[in-house]
């Protein structure tokens, strides 16, 4: 069932696939506070592990959605994946534990890292090279419009019918992408490519992906910039409600964020074949470690008044999502192309292996909120600062 879409359809359902994670994510972000509540959590940072335990499940997920999907296809593991994610959606729906409902979010995310490998490599497999980084970027261009929008659903969801029917949307949204995929989406790894579901296949992949160096430094770099913006995704409720007193406006706010860090994907998608994936993200994420050093020292030597502090946070958390969002998909590229012959197992691993280290660095940096967001501005300055390092050796060549 399906067929090879047109590539403007193609595009927008790639996009709604991985929107699948932000919608996981960010309808989220306005509840968190309700769920401590309700659930009895007397610290309140212990509920950030809401959004970062289901993002650990993206990224432990990865390491088998790929393999699966090199041997048996794309399209049986983003349906299994994304009939996972309904289920455990459903088992968060109706749980009283926070404990029940962490490991329902691990299991969500388990299910969502499908459409991130999987979709990564059904992209592999019809584009390569900078006509995949276009085709990504347009995708996320597409994309961007699910985290801006989400967390104000989430926020109206909540307020009408409670938290738990946030996952009731997510049910939706999951029954939706599964419909739309199997019904429209051809499969895209014919069986001349499919490789047996093997140990021995996968350990000479891992060998294949971790003594490339591109790969290496391209999946590190990207794991600094993940780090960075899951760090800021955990703490951005707390910063909104208790530093800067915004909290019934966190949603707009973030909403506008992420609505114009979609003019990245523009400019990128625009420039990107002309200019390269590597020079792009280098420029990006260069950009974005002066402009957080230079924030998080008018902060600290206290230069401007209190009165400034939300619309200076603003600013900075607008060019934050603008350049993570122009990295991301163009380190993805850098890390693929060279591995495009084993798509699907390196889409897995390289996802996974950034997602499972942003996370380790997200979880320390959210839990050390302090009511300001100092900790957060002075870690995405460090972060963006190695990851500008390591780009900078990162081979132009994929051989």
């Amino acid at each position: 069932m399906g067929k090879l879409l047109s590539p403007h359809e193609f595009i927008v359902l790639i996009a709604f696939l991985f929107s699948l994670i932000a919608i996981g994510t960010d309808m989220m972000l306005p509840a968190l506070g309700a769920i401590g509540n309700d659930l009895g959590i007397i610290d309140k940072n212990k509920v950030q592990l809401v959004i970062t335990i289901f993002l650990l499940g993206t990224g432990l997920g990865q390491l088998i959605a790929g393999p699966v999907s090199d041997a048996y296809g794309r399209k049986i593991v983003l349906s299994t994946g994304i009939l996972l994610f309904i289920a455990a959606s459903i088992w968060a729906m109706v749980t009283t534990s926070f404990t029940m409902l962490l490991i329902a979010r691990f299991v969500q995310g388990l299910g969502i890292s499908a459409p991130r490998s999987a979709g990564n490599a059904m992209v592999r497999d019809l584009y390569s090279g900078r006509k995949m980084a276009r085709v990504i970027s347009l995708a996320m261009m597409i994309f961007v419009l699910a985290p801006a929008v989400a967390p104000l659903l989430g926020q109206k969801i909540m307020v009408i019918y409670g938290w738990r029917a946030i996952f009731t949307a997510c049910m939706f949204a999951g029954l939706l992408a599964f419909l739309w995929m199997s019904i429209r989406q051809k499969e895209t790894l014919i069986l001349e490519k499919r490789t047996p579901f093997l140990i021995s296949n996968i350990i000479s992949g891992y060998k294949t992906i971790f003594t490339n160096k591109r790969v290496i430094i391209s999946t590190s770099v990207q794991a600094s910039v993940l780090g960075g913006l899951f760090s800021y995704i955990a703490s951005a409720p707390q910063i909104f409600t208790q530093w800067l007193n915004a909290e019934e406006q966190f949603p707009i706010y973030f909403c506008c964020i992420a609505l114009i860090s979609a003019f990245s994907n523009i400019i990128n998608a625009t420039l990107v074949e002309r200019l390269g994936m590597w020079v792009m993200s280098t420029f990006a994420i260069g950009f974005n470690m002066i402009f957080s050093a230079i924030i998080y020292l008018v902060l600290y030597m206290e230069i401007v008044s209190d009165i400034y502090l939300l619309p200076i946070f603003l600013i900075w958390s607008v060019v934050v999502f603008l350049t993570m969002a122009m990295s991301i998909g163009n380190l993805m590229a850098l890390a693929m192309e060279p591995v495009g012959h084993i798509a699907g197992l390196a889409a897995s691993i390289i996802g996974s292996t950034s997602t499972l280290i942003s996370i380790l660095l997200a979880i320390p940096i959210g839990m050390m909120f302090d009511g300001t967001g100092m900790p957060l501005i002075a870690s995405i300055t460090i972060l963006a600062i190695t990851a500008f390092g390591l780009n900078i050796i990162n081979p132009r060549s994929a051989n």
